[in-house]
């Protein structure tokens, strides 16, 4: 059948009536009468040349043809109204959708994005936090900024920055700490990245203990899980600053590990749109410490 040739009020009608489960309900929805509503669904079904619904005292049923159809017609009308959203005032708003690993978002991009918005008003930026592991083309990512060594599989990779790290712990923590060695009397909250406390212990002139303390997913909860007292956390410093500087928690000594760096990454099979490429430059620039004119 020529799609072209059905009636879109038609199908507008059968898809609100079908969602509310009711012609009533339907035509206050798209503001016309109920019968209109009744008399654009028979239509399309004179069209399709099969029943819809099954016209009931009580209302309308769905038919194994109408259940068929309204999932189909639900999210093309969705797909419609996100596409059409994205024209405001004569302008194109382009949708990006960043992803993000919870430290980077709070620790370093959150303070610095009302800049990216305020010099590009017409891109509509998504932002989705994850634990590193996010899978760009499943979740409908343009670009994804991870923490790593900058070799992924068919991804392109712009390094942003390094990312030392050291220990972190709450202030009560810190006060039975002298040396590094008495961090061995302590749990020692891990990353799943299992050889960071043993590169740690190695810059500090010791050999690498057995790690004992909760696995974390997220840098955040690690981080916070030290400040309650449940531990020391092993943490990129730059991205707690403002923890520190609160006192909320402490950097017990100097030495810092680099294990990897946190970089910009979009797959080598998607084209990089003009929304991708301004926020890449932007974000390049503002992690060198420049601004983009």
């Amino acid at each position: 059948m020529d799609v072209s040739q059905l009636p879109l009020n038609a199908l507008r009608a059968f898809e609100a009536s079908a969602r509310l489960g009711s012609f009533t309900r339907a035509g206050l929805e798209l503001r016309v009468s109920q019968t209109a509503i009744s008399h654009q669904v028979k239509a399309l079904e004179d069209v399709l040349q099969v029943s819809l619904f099954e016209r009931l005292p009580r209302g309308v049923v769905l038919t194994d043809e109408g259940h068929a159809l309204l999932p189909v017609l639900t999210d093309a009308f969705r797909r419609m109204s996100a596409a059409l959203s994205r024209f405001e005032d004569g302008n194109f708003r382009e949708v990006l959708t960043v992803g993000v690993v919870g430290s980077f978002a709070t620790g370093w991009l959150l303070p610095r994005l009302p800049e990216f918005a305020g010099s590009n008003p017409h891109i509509d930026l998504r932002l989705k936090t994850n634990n590193n592991r996010a899978d760009m083309l499943v979740d409908g990512l343009d670009c994804f900024i991870r923490f790593g060594d900058g070799a992924w599989h068919a991804t392109n990779a712009e390094k942003l920055m390094d990312a030392p790290l050291a220990p972190l712990c709450a202030p009560e923590t810190a006060a039975r700490l002298t040396s590094p060695a008495d961090l061995l009397r302590e749990p020692l909250l891990r990353s799943y990245r299992m050889d960071e406390w043993a590169m740690w212990f190695q810059t500090a002139g010791l050999p690498p203990p057995r790690t004992r303390g909760w696995m974390f997913d997220s840098s955040l909860a690690m981080v916070e899980a030290a400040a309650q007292g449940s531990g020391v956390a092993l943490a990129p410093v730059s991205m707690f600053s403002r923890h520190i500087g609160s006192g909320e928690i402490v950097q017990p000594f100097e030495t810092t590990t680099r294990t990897g760096s946190y970089w910009l990454t979009w797959l080598k099979s998607r084209e990089e749109t003009g929304a991708m490429q301004k926020f890449r430059l932007w974000l390049t620039a503002a992690a060198s410490g420049s601004a983009v004119t």
